[in-house]
């Protein structure tokens, strides 16, 4: 099979309290995304958000639905958004062909789709970051190039938390429904990716690490600002955060992530702030 899909329920507060490291992983982290030749995805009951990557080798793969889904196309009642992390690639939507390089982004609105996705070489190949969330109406395809982000430039070196935030996938860029992306890379020499650490009561966000250097690492802070836990993260591997938990992380050296969002609000600062000096 090229396809191959887990689901991860929603989980409270007081149920995390009591999780020991492995149950923390095994609950919170997505560590095998990144499988070649294959469709990766987990459907998480946090805004039936889905998170997923597909590498392509020789053969292109198919963006097939899931029996989850219940609908004879993947993307028939979701949009789903595609950021390329690895080498050249091309996403096939029925008869258009969008190029993606690394960094650029691909949004997929709600409809009867033929998606497929192929890498421009299998020794170099994509990987493409996959997102996706329920739908309530149809918009258009569109790329989303490096020249086309909305990019903010956050954080000092004094601070060790320098960026750059190129946002992507946003309603300012592109007409969506509830998805949000973007991609955030930090200068060398930066390691925090989000001061202060916040949570986003209105919807869930689901952190993807990359270009994390080898025997390095990101820490991944999460849980309640009173009560908070760790997760060692390493490249490729992302976290689903729910809710109620902050979001935050620290690495051994400099890295990018991408975010996703999805719920009832659009607005991109709609987050309850929680400054170092409270965080216990």
């Amino acid at each position: 099979m090229t396809t191959e899909y887990e689901t991860r329920y929603a989980i409270g507060q007081r149920e995390a309290k009591q999780y020991d490291t492995q149950e923390l992983r095994d609950a919170f982290l997505a560590d095998k995304l990144m499988q070649p030749g294959k469709v990766y995805w987990i459907y998480s009951h946090y805004e039936r958000f889905m998170v997923g990557g597909a590498v392509p080798l020789e053969q292109g793969l198919p963006l097939e639905t899931l029996d989850a889904l219940k609908s004879n196309c993947f993307s028939a009642r979701r949009e789903v958004g595609v950021i390329n992390v690895g080498g050249p690639g091309k996403v096939t939507v029925n008869d258009t062909e969008y190029a993606l390089d690394k960094g650029e982004a691909l949004y997929i609105g709600a409809g009867d789709y033929a998606v497929t996705f192929y890498s421009d070489n299998a020794d170099t190949p994509a990987h493409f970051y996959l997102n996706s969330a329920p739908a309530h109406a149809s918009y258009p395809c569109k790329k989303v190039g490096k020249d086309d982000a909305n990019v903010l430039h956050l954080g000092s070196p004094e601070t060790a938390n320098e960026r750059d935030i190129h946002q992507l996938i946003i309603n300012s860029v592109v007409q969506t429904c509830q998805l949000q992306m973007g991609l955030t890379r930090l200068y060398p020499g930066s390691v925090w990716n989000t001061m202060p650490a916040h949570q986003h009561d209105r919807r869930n966000e689901v952190y993807f690490y990359f270009d994390i250097a080898e025997q390095q690492a990101v820490c991944h802070f999460m849980g309640e600002p009173k009560e908070t836990r760790h997760l060692f993260v390493q490249n490729e591997q992302a976290v689903l955060s729910p809710p109620w938990s902050i979001h935050c992380g620290c690495g051994t050296s400099s890295y990018a992530f991408i975010w996703g969002m999805a719920g009832e609000n659009l607005d991109y600062d709609d987050m309850d702030k929680f400054p170092a000096s409270e965080l216990r």
